[in-house]
Parts: C-alpha cells; structure tokens; sequence
C-alpha cells in the first residue's frame, strides 16, 4: 500500500510551498507524472543533461542558479509513487528528496512541493549550505502559471507540440529572450497595422 505524505514540521530540516491548481486530482497526478517537465519548468535550473535510466529512474545534471554564486549539481532520480502523489530520491547531493503532494480543493486542486535535506547530519549541511536550492518558491509560481496556460491552450495540437519539442529542452535565458522577442513582433505588427489605418483613413 502507498504512503501517505505529511508536510514536514516547522522543526524538520525541510522546506516546502504550496499553489492552487484549476485541475482536478487526477489531471493534476498526470501532469506531475512528467518529470523531466516538472524539473523543467523550475527556471532556476539549467539542463546539461536529462537521460532515463527505466524503472522511473534518471540521470539528471545541471547547473542551479537560484544562489549568489551558482552550482553544479549530478545524480540519479527514483521517482516512487505515494498514495497521494510522488516521492523523488537523490542519489547524492545535499538534498535527499523531494516529495509532491497532490490534494483535492474547492475549486480544483492543491500542489505542495516539499524539499527534504535531512540525509545529511547538521555538521556536514551546514558546511554545504552554498548548496541549498533556493528556487523551491519560484519554482511553484512558474508551476501554477504553467499549469494555467497548460489548461487553457493543451487541447491545441500545434501549441502541445511547440511546448514540448521547442520550449521545453530551452535554456531559461533562451525562454525569456524568445517572450521579448515575441512581445516586440507583436507590438510591430499592431503599430503597422495603426499606420495602415491611418493613412488609408487620411488618404482614401
């Protein structure tokens, strides 16, 4: 039978955030069933390498930029599935896992991601702290604002390919530039097509 996840104590070495979800449980789990997405939507980390390994193990590898000066970070993930949600351990690393929490709400569902680092003792945690990741709340915003658009435009064929083929395997930077890049197209074309209606309004 599958555990149940609590949400740590405020004395455990663990730290978690929480969003709300228009989805329902199970829409939820499936999209959390994704977890190269799920680590991928964290603008805080940057891929150099995501392989699966099968039996819902990977090798993941990367730079975490959520610090002051950023780190590099290499293990392997075994994702297990939990009553009511996921449970992902690390091989190595100052964190020793993260679990998702998925739970039912008024209005669609409530995601809780907790980080747990107590695989390490104090002594040794406290002499990695330039290791901690701090991206853990930006994290579950860019989650939830995903999770919004994911609901409004996945029925569209085109957009579903773009995200996963193109969006996804980009850099964080390389997503922002391409949204400015976008912004700008789109503020040209609208000041084209104000020009357009000028001058066939002035001159027709």
């Amino acid at each position: 039978m599958n555990e149940k996840i609590d949400v740590p104590l405020a004395s455990e070495d663990a730290a978690w955030a929480s969003i709300n979800t228009p989805l329902d449980v199970e829409n939820l789990r499936s999209f959390c069933q994704d977890i190269e997405r799920l680590f991928r939507i964290n603008p805080m980390l940057e891929f150099k390498k995501w392989q699966p390994l099968g039996n819902n193990r990977y090798f993941f590898s990367g730079l975490n930029i959520s610090q002051e000066i950023p780190f590099e970070f290499e293990f392997e993930l075994q994702v297990k599935e939990q009553a009511d949600g996921l449970r992902i351990e690390y091989s190595q690393g100052l964190k020793a896992s993260t679990t998702v929490k998925i739970e039912a709400a008024e209005q669609g569902s409530k995601l809780t991601i907790i980080d747990y680092y107590d695989g390490l003792s104090e002594e040794e945690r406290k002499a990695r702290i330039g290791e901690v990741d701090k991206s853990l709340i930006t994290w579950a915003h860019y989650l939830q604002k995903f999770i919004l658009t994911w609901r409004r435009w996945s029925r569209i064929g085109p957009w579903r390919w773009y995200m996963h083929r193109i969006w996804q395997p980009m850099k964080p930077t390389a997503r922002r530039i391409t949204y400015m890049l976008l912004w700008i197209t789109a503020v040209e074309i609208v000041l084209i097509m104000l020009g357009a209606g000028i001058y066939w309004a002035e001159y027709t």
